[in-house]
């Protein structure tokens, strides 16, 4: 590529389009870009503020064309469109971009079905605290995890790649993300059943999360060593760089059974949902892990650390068993990739109070405390609600998810929500079907399960309720004789202004 060339970005509203304009900005190129959207209508202006590129907004005009020496148009525009068919200008493709300019940088990956963003939140959060500076893509509502965000994102400017890697339930994103970030290190927080409709079994989105461990070759790998999926896939996959496990010592309290990579269902006795403790006849069994988290005081957020030289002492500033787990990934992390003491990360790890959506506790109304929840999928739902149900006691709980799953995981949820919930108010299409149905079978139900209506709402993604039944869940979940409130799912966070309303 010539810095002495004009490089003209089709589609700097898109965040692929944003994203190369400010790498190459950033890179030293001269940089000119366009967007049908007019400025107030685009989603990353925002992004652009400071970088000095030229933006022609509404429009593509032939001046953008002339004072171009290259064109970049987005990967989704065809090339027999009306944009670029007449164009007489060298074009350079999304992969070229990926190909021609690398991260330069020492690049660390977080996958996993649960736990990512708050992983990857606070790895970042203990390396600003320590002068380092994590690379960030900057567009504004968008998370960012999967596609080609995360590649280049790894080549804006930063000290370090912190990176959250997820999937659309499609093989091979996993894979092209740790490839072509140059990826080094990497974290798995747990795989549990998450995308089955797409893909059709656990184990087909087992071996896609797995795609993490092929990719990542001789690097270094820090895991849940009491998940038996990803300890499986270890050996499966044939694993040759380093591994680090870390594990909770807790007494298990209940039994699942997941499928082990060989083909056969193993009980793991549970500590949080579909890890603990297993042994599969096949060799794939609980391994001694390098970190142990004991001594686990939830009320007074603390727990005791063992790693392979010394015990700490760590304060969270968060809640939940989960977060054990979750904090423990972090503090390996920042000590093993960052290269940073303990004595300078454990300060973080205390002062950490969460991301937003993640257990976070929104108003009180009518006396009675509100949370919301992300979680999204069988496993999510059922952590975080156990975790209540250790922390508060006695909770009203509104569905506002559609699982990823279809109908085998909106059950699942469903049935999560009525062992640990006092009351249940589903708002989401997918969970009012599934009440109707439960209220069919068990009328005694009609005490615990309130349903208003049969809505119609088509979910987005993950996104299983409107704003209006979100609104109405809640109202009904202000009437009942609960003191807490906690909505789960994407619209219960996406709309939790709501609650300010109510």
């Amino acid at each position: 590529m010539n810095k002495n060339k004009t490089y003209g970005v089709i589609g700097v509203c898109g965040a692929n389009g944003n994203l190369i304009a400010r790498i190459l900005k950033q890179r030293g190129f001269n940089v000119i870009g366009t967007d049908l959207a007019f400025k107030k209508d685009c989603n990353f202006a925002k992004a652009l503020e400071g970088y000095d590129i030229e933006v022609y907004y509404g429009k593509t005009p032939e001046t953008f064309f002339k004072k171009s020496d290259y064109i970049i148009p987005p990967a989704s525009l065809s090339k027999d469109s009306e944009i670029l068919k007449n164009c007489e200008k060298p074009i350079l493709e999304l992969q070229d971009i990926i190909d021609m300019i690398q991260p330069e940088k020492p690049v660390f990956g977080i996958t996993g079905t649960n736990g990512k963003t708050t992983t990857t939140t606070l790895l970042k959060k203990v390396a600003y605290d320590n002068g380092i500076k994590p690379c960030e893509h900057d567009l504004e509502g968008m998370q960012g995890n999967a596609e080609f965000i995360p590649i280049l994102q790894s080549r804006l400017n930063g000290d370090v790649g912190i990176l959250e890697v997820g999937t659309f339930g499609v093989p091979g994103t996993v894979g092209r993300i740790v490839k072509n970030t140059s990826m080094s290190g990497g974290l798995i927080t747990n795989i549990t059943p998450d995308h089955l409709r797409d893909l059709g079994s656990f184990m087909e989105y087992a071996n896609v999360k797995g795609e993490f461990i092929s990719e990542l070759g001789l690097g270094q790998l820090i895991v849940n060593g009491h998940d038996p999926t990803i300890i499986g896939l270890l050996r499966e996959l044939d694993f040759k760089g380093e591994v680090i496990t870390f594990g909770v010592d807790e007494l298990p309290d209940s039994i699942g059974m997941k499928e082990c990579v060989c083909g056969n269902e193993i009980a793991v006795k549970e500590i949080i949902s579909g890890c603990g403790y297993y042994f599969c006849k096949c060799g794939v069994t609980t391994p001694q892990v390098d970190y142990v988290a004991t001594n686990v005081d939830l009320p007074n957020r603390k727990f005791d650390l063992h790693t392979p030289t010394e015990k700490l002492t760590v304060k969270m500033g968060v809640d939940g068993l989960h977060n054990v787990y979750n904090l423990t990934g972090v503090i390996i992390a920042a000590h093993e990739f960052l290269g940073l003491p303990y004595e300078k990360i454990l300060p973080s790890i205390a002062s950490f109070s969460g991301v937003s959506g993640r257990m976070e506790e929104v108003g009180k109304v009518k006396g009675k405390d509100i949370f919301v929840d992300y979680a999204h999928n069988p496993a999510g739902v059922e952590t975080v609600l156990k975790e209540f149900k250790k922390l508060f006691g006695d909770f009203t709980t509104v569905i506002t998810v559609s699982s990823e799953s279809g109908y085998a995981g909106d059950l699942d949820i469903f049935n999560s929500v009525l062992k640990f919930s006092k009351f249940i108010v589903p708002a989401s299409t997918a969970s009012q079907k599934i009440a109707v149905e439960k209220l069919e079978a068990n009328p005694k139900l009609n005490d615990r399960i309130f349903l208003n209506h049969v809505g119609d709402f088509e979910k987005v993604g993950t996104l299983g309720a409107s704003k209006e039944e979100v609104r109405d869940g809640l109202k009904k979940a202000l009437n009942l004789d609960c003191e807490m409130v906690i909505a789960i799912g994407e619209a219960a966070t996406k709309f939790k202004s709501i609650i300010f309303e109510l």
